[in-house]
Parts: C-alpha cells; sequence; structure tokens
C-alpha cells in the first residue's frame, strides 16, 4: 500500500480556502500512485477555531464544505481528512448547554463521506481546552484499504495494542522547543508501524511545526516531512527504507518557528507591512531580524526615536542593523514632543517614573503614527523575563499587536541573536555588548542580573506561581498582544491568572 502525507497549512475558519488547499494537496498526491492520502487533524475548519465553534452556522458550514471536498476528490483514491461533527444525541449525552461536537477524521471515497474515527482523549491542559466544545468520542475500528488494516486516531498514538497493520494519527500538535523527542517517544509502538501527520502553519499565539514522520515496526523512522513547510511525501509500505533519525539543531528550529509565527500572522490576517521601534538594543534588533525573515525587508520599516538621554552609539547602531537586514529606517527625535509634554503637564513630569514612561508612551505615539498613516502592524519587542516583572511602560513599550519573542527569557534572546549573527552577522556588537538600558534617565541601566533572576523567574511562570513583582504586573500582561508560544508554559491562554487577587 502507498500512502501519502499532505502537511498542510489551513487557516482558520476559510473553508473554501482551507478545501482548495485539500483539493491541490489530493490531486498532487495522487500523480505519486497511493493508494490512500492522508490530511491533519482540523484540515477542513482549520486549528483551532476556538469558540467559533459555539456559533450553529460555522457547524454547518463546515459540514458543507467536507461534503464539498468529498464530491470534488470523487475520482481520486480515498481520502482520509480532519473535520469537525456534531454528536448524534440519541447515541451521545450532551451536557446542556454544551456544543456536542466530535474531533473527527473522516475518509472521502467516491464522494461519500464515511466517519472513521472521533477524539478520544480530549486535552485539558496548558493551552487546551477540548472538553470545552467536544465530547469524547469511541474507540475506533480500522478501515481496510487494499489489505491493509489501517487505525486512525486524531490526537495522541494509543497506549494500547490496536488490532491494525498501520496507526495513523492525525495530529495538530503546537511547537515548543525540544518536543520533538516527546512526541517520538509517545509515538513509538514496538511491533507496529505509526505514523504521525501533524498540521503546519500559524494561528495567533500557536505554531504548528509540522514535521510529519513515520516509524516502522522497529521503531525506526521511515520518513520524515519538512519543517515549518507544507510538503507532500508518499510511503510505500511494499518496500520501506529506514532513514537517519533527524537531529534538528535548536536554534535553527526556535527561529524558523518564530519567524513561521510573524508571517502567518500578517498573512492569514491581511497585514502588509510591520513597523518596528529600533532602540540600538539586543531586544528590539533580535525582532527585526526575525521580522524580516518572516516578511522580507520590504514589508518592514525601523523607527529609531532618540532622547536626551539616548547614548548617539544607540541610534548609530540602530541605523547599522537597519541596512544589514535591508530595511528602511527613519529617525524621529523625540525631544520636541518631550519638552512639550514637560511644558503642559509640569506637575506630573517634574521627576520619577512619570517623567521617565512618558518618553515611552511618545514613543508609541509616532510609532502608532507610522501605522495609522501607511497601513500594517507594530511588532512588540519585549522578552519574557521583562514582562514576567513588569519592566515595561504600560501603553508605552507594552504596545504592539504581536509579540514575537515575549516567550524568550532575556538570556535567550542573547543565545538566539549570537547565533543569527554565526549564520549572517546583521546584528551590531554593540547591541549584544552593551548593558541592557532603557535609556529613560542619565546612565540609566536595568536593575536586574538577568543570567540570575530569569531562570527563576521562568521556574515561577512553569509552576503556574507569581512573585510579588509578578502579581504587580499582571494587569500589564493582560493587556498585552499576542505572545507567540515557543516554552511550555507562556503568557497568554495557558496562563489565566486573575488580575484582582490577595
Amino acid at each position: 500500500m502507498k500512502l501519502s502525507l499532505a502537511q498542510i497549512n489551513p487557516t482558520v475558519g476559510d473553508l473554501p480556502g482551507n478545501v482548495e488547499k485539500c483539493v491541490q494537496a489530493a490531486q498532487q498526491a495522487a500523480v505519486s500512485g497511493a493508494d490512500l492520502i492522508a490530511l491533519p487533524q482540523m484540515a477542513i475548519p482549520g486549528c483551532h477555531p476556538q469558540d467559533i465553534l459555539l456559533d450553529a452556522g460555522f457547524i454547518a458550514a463546515v459540514a458543507d464544505a467536507t461534503r464539498d471536498l468529498a464530491e470534488r476528490t470523487a475520482g481520486l483514491p480515498p481520502i482520509l481528512v480532519g473535520t469537525i461533527l456534531t454528536a448524534d444525541p440519541t447515541a451521545s449525552k450532551i451536557p446542556p448547554g454544551h456544543a456536542g461536537l466530535l474531533n473527527a477524521a473522516v475518509l472521502l471515497q467516491g464522494g461519500v463521506v464515511t466517519v472513521v474515527s472521533t477524539q478520544q482523549q480530549l486535552p485539558a491542559q496548558d493551552i487546551h481546552f477540548a472538553p470545552r466544545w467536544f465530547l469524547p468520542g469511541k474507540p475506533p475500528a480500522p478501515v481496510e484499504i487494499n489489505g491493509k488494516k489501517v487505525l486512525v486516531l486524531v490526537g495522541d498514538p494509543p497506549a494500547s495494542d490496536p488490532p491494525a497493520d498501520l496507526i495513523l494519527c492525525l495530529d495538530a500538535s503546537p511547537y515548543t522547543q525540544g518536543i520533538y523527542p516527546q512526541r517520538f517517544a509517545a509515538a513509538r509502538q514496538p511491533g507496529k508501524t505509526i505514523i504521525c501527520l501533524n498540521l503546519m502553519g500559524g494561528n495567533d499565539a500557536l505554531i504548528y511545526d509540522g514535521r510529519s514522520f513515520a516509524l516502522d515496526a522497529q521503531g525506526r523512522y521511515v520518513a520524515q516531512l519538512a519543517a515549518f513547510e507544507e510538503d507532500i511525501k508518499t510511503i510505500d509500505f511494499a518496500d520501506l527504507t529506514t532513514i537517519a533519525a533527524p537531529s534538528w539543531e535548536r536554534q535553527r528550529m526556535l527561529y524558523e518557528a518564530l519567524a513561521l509565527g510573524i508571517r502567518d500572522f500578517a498573512d492569514k490576517n491581511g497585514i502588509p507591512r510591520a513597523f518596528i521601534g529600533l532602540s540600538g538594543g539586543i531586544d528590539s534588533a533580535l525582532t527585526a531580524a526575525l521580522t524580516v525573515h518572516a516578511l522580507g525587508p520590504d514589508r518592514v520599516m525601523g523607527i529609531a526615536m532618540p532622547s536626551r538621554h539616548t547614548d548617539p552609539r544607540s541610534t548609530q547602531a540602530a541605523q547599522v542593523l537597519a541596512a544589514n537586514l535591508g530595511i528602511d529606517i527613519e529617525v524621529v527625535p523625540i525631544e520636541p514632543l518631550h519638552a512639550a509634554a514637560e511644558s503642559s503637564l509640569p506637575h506630573l513630569l517634574d521627576s520619577g517614573t512619570g517623567a521617565e514612561n512618558v518618553q515611552a508612551r511618545i514613543r508609541m505615539l509616532i510609532l502608532m503614527g507610522y501605522v495609522n498613516r501607511y497601513g500594517g502592524m507594530l511588532i512588540n519587542t519585549g522578552n519574557k523575563t521583562e514582562a514576567a516583572l513588569g519592566y515595561a511602560t504600560l501603553y508605552g513599550d507594552t504596545a504592539g499587536t504581536i509579540c514575537p519573542i515575549a516567550d524568550l527569557t532575556k538570556p535567550q534572546v542573547y543565545e538566539l541573536a549570537r547565533w543569527i549573527n554565526t549564520q549572517q552577522p546583521v546584528i551590531p556588537a554593540f547591541c549584544l555588548e552593551r548593558p541592557p538600558s532603557a535609556e529613560l534617565s542619565p546612565g540609566q541601566v536595568d536593575p536586574f542580573d538577568y543570567d540570575e533572576i530569569a531562570p527563576k523567574v521562568e521556574e515561577l511562570v512553569r509552576a503556574n506561581r507569581s512573585s510579588p513583582a509578578m502579581r504587580a504586573a499582571e494587569h500589564k500582561r493582560a493587556q498585552s498582544g499576542i505572545v507567540l508560544k515557543v516554552s511550555e508554559k507562556a503568557f497568554g491562554p495557558g496562563r489565566m491568572i486573575p488580575v484582582t487577587r490577595k
């Protein structure tokens, strides 16, 4: 039997576009002589629709799209695809007010839609809230394709030993650093051939990395699909050839993951360009490098906004960075606006945090002026350690639609920046070597030893705990942009801590 794995990048709610992607992938796979074509979990609705699933009209449209895909591929080999179904109320006990849905895999053959599997184990930890929308499915029976019994699963591989020749898991597993060995360990079933077909693409905070794979009965790799790219591969189970276990360079994977998150957020939302405040510091330098890798230099613009306290080398470093990245940069000194604010509000801005923070808020006024004038989005440049400790000006440097590095600790920011420079030296040495500083007052430097405090703060975040400083900053994080999740515990939907607490 020949099985084609089609690792595609759907968009949530784009039912016509997702169906078209499925059709094109199936047509391409059919050319290889596939006996069975597989598409990922939720390929038709996109992943994850969240509370769109509470809209009965959307569920009806997903059903129509599933039938449309079946009709358009009626002349092709059988297709397994992830979709959403409404549970049969006579066969399932649906709690009052529940959406009563099933996360399903269906077989499309000859224009007919047949349900072959529904997700049994509903994840309900960290970012996962499956029981909010779905009901647990029942154990599936294998389907027979060309004399092979194929057990189709939605989600994680089984813990038991099912009676099947092949186990095919349609998955939607988000990327986090170091997750690949965990996936391999979870998938391996001695004596069974396992295929894990993962979704690919960015969706708000989540990044699906693809990296689908197949293991033979001895647990050896026989197929591996691309990371962070759409890919199609056909496996001939009559002539399996083992391949070397893939080695994924950790920093490269992180680099590509964050770039994909930025790219898909911009492209799927129709955002033409991005604006970044370039301070000459490491955070904005890394964010700019990632954004240019994601969108290309023509879609990125940097704005340097020196104040009376800015070291001239900071602005020079921002200009060198922009030249290295090939992006336009404009230098807009904030002194006229700063002086005007002090003149208008002398009793508020004579000293203390008000005098410092007004500078950050003036910078956001300028940055959002560019966004409003030219269209696009503002990219936030804050990191996870500063966000955790509240070391950011609310309505100042907390602003931005998307936060690419807000799940990287300050030491991780330096690590990734240094790795980027090993590939192409675009980040100026000044950005890497200078003491971290917001430059809001003469001689100011950040009041932390980041190498010491960052691991301690990260440990608290992962344990769902908070220090006094973290509790005091909860309201800031509640108003932040979308944080691209690349760790086991990120600020965002996976860490729901109340602002008001004791």
